[in-house]
């Protein structure tokens, strides 16, 4: 049944697809706010892309997977209505590089049934706002792969979608063209759009998402902000530097499990990074009398989270769990 709450963008239970006997997707629960970006992470196979496929309608989940609904449509009865509020830019291009730019363009207007006056203003506005007018009338097979990965993704907006699924949308690109993609992605949001963005790059995740999963063994294993995910796996600390050689041995002698730089004059405190054990160590250093010259945190970065996590060896803890 069709419904018109827009608080989720995508709301997805139990999500189930197999290949040849093989779980790709074992009970996948999936919750996206309207007007945010949702990363997808998972190493090569995890099923990344068997999720997109299902949320866009271009494959069906297994039975017995529950309810998907998109855009407040559910796919399993009403699929057409979740299409027209949808756009899809795949790891591959959709670009024909047979045809200019505006051509492209053109034909994505036709294919929305957009009357030809309407789809000639759409191109254009989409080719200028995404910085691609002089070059319009050139073939897309002349254009750079930055060029083409922004004509790709202005031809999914032409028909004004309000989801959009992009799938590594900056993979192969040089960093210039990376962080370029990043900033038409944040635009895209500031406009209302909800991106749901699988990628390799956890930089990007990093940079970009509100909210972030982590999909490992047909399963989410672990789903947060970044900085909740950081938390969850081990190696956060304090560093506490010194000037004062003898307040760095006294320091050094009074707190346990320390690592000590004795070369520095540093000290690093196992921390899991919360206002409250921060908070805790500074009241331990003000009631003991010292004084750190300087104090910085560091927290585990989504390398780190991304290789605890899709270790297969790693079973999640709790802590994982607390995080989804």
């Amino acid at each position: 049944m069709t419904t018109t709450s827009t608080a989720l963008a995508i709301a997805a239970n139990g999500l189930r697809k197999a290949y040849g006997g093989k779980a790709v997707l074992d009970g996948v629960d999936l919750q996206v706010p309207a007007g945010s970006v949702f990363a997808l992470l998972g190493p090569n196979g995890a099923g990344k892309t068997t999720a997109v496929k299902i949320l866009s309608t271009l494959i069906s989940p297994d039975p017995g997977s529950g309810p998907v609904l998109v855009g407040g449509h559910d796919l399993a009865t009403h699929p057409q209505a979740a299409r027209a509020v949808i756009g899809v830019t795949g790891q591959f291009s959709a670009v024909d590089g047979l045809i200019t730019g505006e051509e492209n363009m053109l034909l994505m207007a036709d294919l929305h049934h957009l009357p030809k006056k309407e789809g000639r203003q759409v191109a254009a506005e989409l080719l200028e706002r995404f910085d691609l007018s002089d070059a319009a009338k050139r073939p897309a097979s002349t254009y750079s792969g930055g060029m083409k990965r922004r004509l790709d993704i202005a031809m999914t907006l032409v028909g004004g979608p309000r989801i959009i699924f992009l799938d590594e949308p900056t993979t192969g690109l040089d960093p210039r063209s990376r962080h370029n993609m990043w900033q038409i992605i944040r635009e895209l949001v500031t406009d209302g759009v909800t991106v749901f963005l699988t990628t390799q790059y956890l930089e990007e995740a990093d940079e970009l998402a509100d909210r972030i999963a982590v999909l490992n063994g047909g399963r989410i294993v672990a789903e947060g902000t970044a900085e909740e995910l950081k938390r969850i796996v081990p190696g956060g600390h304090v560093r506490l530097r010194f000037s004062d050689p003898a307040a760095y041995q006294s320091a050094a002698v009074a707190l346990r499990e320390v690592t000590r730089d004795d070369d520095a004059l540093a000290l690093q405190v196992p921390s899991d990074g919360s206002q409250r054990e921060l908070r805790s160590i500074l009241d331990w250093l003000d009631a003991a009398g010292f004084e750190a010259d300087e104090l910085t945190v560091h927290s585990p970065d989504l390398d780190d989270v991304f290789f605890a996590l899709t270790d297969s060896t790693v079973v999640p803890n709790q802590s994982q769990e607390n995080a989804r």
